[in-house]
């Protein structure tokens, strides 16, 4: 019964049988392989961007950041929201791989900003002349933080919103599976269709080992991309066993089948939930993320069973055993029906 994070679920086998199958022979190293070229027009291809500039990196945060950077000069603010990826969990990163850019924190319900907050939050910045920030790039989460989803038209209406003073538009799709498979959309209708200038088009979260695809729709950034790479000690040398990775994620379409599996499961589990009186949900979840409160009596019977989730605030182990507390479940491709429903039952009690 882990329901901790996607990062603590196992590689998908097809995965690591491409991994394998990679570990033949010898091939160029940081990217000039045959496996990595295939698997850029692979990408270019599930996006709809022949011209695409697409790159490999091993982690969301060094994809995010250097995306950023590449976006923004370091006297510049990016816009995101409250509780965006590269503001809570980051550890400054963006700011540090960009030379300093600042983040300028937007709010909006549900965890996603809104074009009418976003204009304001605009508006408010490059308003101090040489004392304070210019405007930067605008960079959402999608799914967000909170399990909730942009819709094409939230995205477009951002887009425009960013398009109108000139600003780029960066998405952060560690979950882009999981949104893309509960809207029902293209990859293409979700990005440069809907306005997004650049992605962070992520795996690891979905059954990889450790990859994320970089996408910037305009080509021009490659080349300051590829520095910023480089020089951030993100140029992987056998640059095949990410190639292989996501070329094995991408077959048959595994990517949407392991995140169906894992939106899935997450919709099992919150009709489970919803059904136990005493849980409060926080909020209504469209991907493979619930966050929801209940009792520290049933916290502590499901810790107590094994189950694994995080307990956002205060303490499971002691205080009065009617008092709500908040947690955090996720889902991912392997997660079973039984796993869940063994979890409803103890709740239950």
């Amino acid at each position: 019964m882990n329901f901790a994070s996607d990062n603590t679920g196992p590689v998908h086998p097809n995965v690591m049988a491409a991994l394998i199958a990679a570990n033949t022979g010898y091939a160029l190293p940081y990217g000039g392989d045959d496996l990595t070229a295939q698997t850029i027009q692979n990408i270019r291809d599930l996006f709809e961007a022949p011209d695409a500039a697409v790159f490999l990196v091993s982690l969301g945060t060094a994809a995010n950041s250097l995306i950023l950077a590449t976006l923004s000069q370091p006297w510049e603010t990016v816009f995101c929201h409250t509780v965006a990826h590269i503001h809570e969990d980051e550890c400054n990163a963006p700011e540090f791989y960009s030379g300093g850019t600042k983040l300028t924190l937007v709010p909006g319900p549900e965890a996603k900003m809104t074009a009418e907050n976003l204009r304001r939050s605009i508006l408010a910045e490059e308003t101090r002349g040489v004392h304070g920030p210019q405007r930067g790039p605008v960079s959402l989460t999608q799914a967000t933080e909170r399990g909730t989803i942009y819709s094409l038209k939230e995205i477009q209406e951002i887009s425009a919103t960013a398009e109108e003073f000139g600003l780029p538009v960066h998405m952060d799709g560690a979950r882009f599976a999981n949104a893309v498979q509960s809207l029902g959309c293209s990859a293409a209708e979700m990005t440069w269709k809907s306005g997004v200038d650049a992605v962070t088009f992520g795996g690891t979260k979905n059954g990889l080992m450790a990859v994320e695809a970089v996408i910037f729709f305009n080509p021009k950034h490659a080349w300051e991309f590829e520095l910023r790479r480089k020089r951030g000690a993100h140029l992987f040398s056998k640059h095949r066993f990410l190639a292989a990775q996501m070329q094995s994620y991408l077959a048959g379409d595994l990517w949407l089948d392991m995140a169906k599996k894992s939106n899935d499961a997450s919709a099992r589990l919150i009709q489970g939930l919803k059904q136990i009186p005493e849980v409060q949900i926080d909020f209504e979840p469209q991907a493979n993320i619930i966050f929801a409160q209940w009792a520290r009596a049933a916290h502590q019977r499901l810790h107590a069973a094994g189950a694994q989730y995080y307990v956002m605030a205060g303490d499971h182990t002691t205080g009065p055993s009617n008092e709500l507390l908040p947690a955090r479940l996720v889902t991912d491709w392997s997660t079973t029906p039984e796993n869940v429903d063994k979890f409803l039952d103890i709740l239950r009690g």
